[in-house]
């Protein structure tokens, strides 16, 4: 089981906030709030945050009334500002590049952008919030592939081999080293050779700490 974690979601489709709230609870997390639009959100973290109740993570979508474009992820930015221990997951119907870039820009923890596709995987969806209000990253796949696309484009990744970009990849979207070697069936010492040798290529130093993991990839945005 999970550490227990507070939550708040933000979706303007009830149903869809419904179910989210059925999901997290069944695990056994609090689901302290659920509102429809991103005013509605920061309004209510703020109330929560004067009663020092604040949440561990807010789950938010990307489009929100009243325009359906921005609304969403323009108030998890406010809140990573307002209130940076707070982690906020971003679920999106698309790969939005700008919004990935915008809110990934912010900071280096306690951030995650999926797709809603990839609520139905519910293990990995419950694990991606868990993870965000620890403190960790969580980034779909799909968000990781574009996002590095450009980065090629750029030949930002020039430096790296085939092995570390795919190992880069794995990081970015929050895998732990362990993850890594099981997923690409090499062992635990393989990989820490490929992460050392991604943050030596990208000039992370030691005195960066844990935060060289997200690092690696806001290198590629910043780029």
């Amino acid at each position: 089981m999970e550490d227990r974690v507070r939550v708040v979601i933000a979706e303007d489709s009830v149903l869809l906030r419904e179910g989210l709230t059925r999901l997290l609870t069944d695990r056994g997390h609090e689901v302290v709030a659920g509102v429809g639009d991103g005013d509605a959100l920061i309004k209510t973290v703020d109330d929560l945050a004067r009663e020092d109740q604040l949440p561990d993570v807010v789950v938010a979508d990307v489009r929100m009334p009243p325009t359906h474009t921005d609304e969403g992820v323009r108030a998890a930015v406010q809140l990573r500002k307002s209130h940076p221990g707070v982690g906020v997951l971003v679920l999106s119907q698309y790969v939005e590049e700008r919004y990935a870039t915008e809110l990934l820009a912010a900071s280096s923890r306690g951030v995650g952008y999926l797709l809603k596709d990839r609520v139905a995987e519910v293990r990995e969806f419950v694990d991606a919030v868990v993870r965000v209000a620890e403190g960790g990253t969580a980034l779909d796949p799909e968000v990781v592939a574009q996002l590095l696309g450009r980065s090629r484009k750029q030949d930002v990744l020039a430096g790296l081999t085939p092995r570390e970009r795919e190992v880069l990849g794995l990081m970015a979207e929050g895998r732990t080293n362990s993850a890594i070697a099981r997923q690409l069936v090499v062992s635990d010492g393989a990989v820490e050779k490929h992460v050392s040798n991604i943050f030596l290529k990208l000039g992370l130093s030691p005195s960066d700490g844990d935060h060289r993991r997200v690092l690696a990839v806001l290198t590629y945005l910043k780029s």
